[in-house]
């Protein structure tokens, strides 16, 4: 089974963060989401690390320059 994609760019960005904390957290232990920007989402990383220290998984799969895409795990 392939990792759903939730792609941002679209979206407005205040809306953002909101919506990939709800698809994380709809996330089964184990389930990952597949994140795809047209940024570095770093400062989203600082966020999760913030409110979700210790349950996910960051995993970058392209950076840039145009698109960057992130497997965002859950652990626990």
């Amino acid at each position: 089974m392939s990792d759903i994609q939730l792609d941002v760019r679209t979206i407005p960005p205040r809306e953002r963060h909101p919506q990939i904390f709800s698809t994380f957290d709809a996330l089964p232990v184990g389930g990952s989401f597949v994140l795809v920007n047209d940024h570095d989402p770093k400062p989203l990383y600082y966020h999760f690390n913030a409110e979700r220290a210790g349950t996910f998984g960051w995993d970058y799969l392209e950076e840039g320059p145009e698109t960057w895409r992130v497997r965002i795990s859950r652990a626990a």
